[in-house]
């Protein structure tokens, strides 16, 4: 019992953090090209009660670490916040912008996990190379790769899909609008067959990638 508290503790505040900062980046984004739905529900907020879900944030996510941890297994992570209000039709080119809109929230989360990763290396720099905070620094990193891999599948409703949406000549992209209504379905199957950390592995490492390259770059 202690060693699933002192877990949850350890996860809390980066899946707090990597929810509400990809949250409020998409309304941010689509703020600044046109589109006021999410500030005028108190949406760009950094506060974190204004994204959480009860369900999706809360109970699914506790679950199913809890559940990863009686089998014996990894611990192991997914949910969802209170999606922030974007009417893509009140943006000044709604095709187009809807692209940055989308990728708002991933981009927030690979900044997260650079962040966690400076965190870890000065933790390293001052001698701490183990305990609680290393432990969060990389779960800060593991839990914003993973959620921004996740949101690049290209399944709508993620950002991924309105991604592809965006990228499609109008009438293909209407076409695969209509998968929309069965997109979290999609997304629920894919997990219970164990399909999903199959698709998302390659986007994963494309993010730890992105993080060595940053680094590399910068000395």
């Amino acid at each position: 019992m202690n060693e699933l508290i002192q877990t949850l503790t350890i996860y809390a505040i980066p899946v707090i953090f990597a929810i509400t900062l990809h949250e409020a980046a998409h309304g941010y984004v689509a703020r600044y090209f046109g589109d006021m739905t999410a500030t005028l529900a108190g949406r760009v907020s950094l506060n974190p009660m204004r994204h959480v879900d009860p369900v999706g944030t809360l109970l699914v996510p506790i679950g199913i670490l809890i559940a990863s941890r009686l089998v014996g297994g990894p611990a192991m992570l997914f949910g969802w916040a209170k999606p922030v209000p974007v009417d893509f039709g009140r943006l000044r080119k709604p095709k187009q912008d809807m692209l940055w809109v989308a990728l708002a929230g991933p981009l927030a989360n690979i900044l997260q996990a650079l962040g966690w990763t400076v965190v870890l290396r000065v933790l390293l720099a001052v001698g701490l190379e183990d305990g609680f905070w290393m432990e969060m620094a990389k779960v800060g990193i593991d839990v914003n790769i993973v959620l921004m891999a996740l949101n690049l599948l290209p399944i709508l409703p993620l950002d991924g899909g309105r991604v592809l949406f965006s990228l499609l000549p109008q009438r293909l992209a209407w076409q695969y609008g209509r998968s929309e209504r069965y997109g979290m379905l999609i997304v629920i199957a894919l997990l219970a067959l164990g399909a999903l950390p199959i698709l998302i592995e390659p986007l994963r490492v494309a993010g730890y990638w992105l993080i060595q390259l940053f680094f590399t770059a910068i000395r």
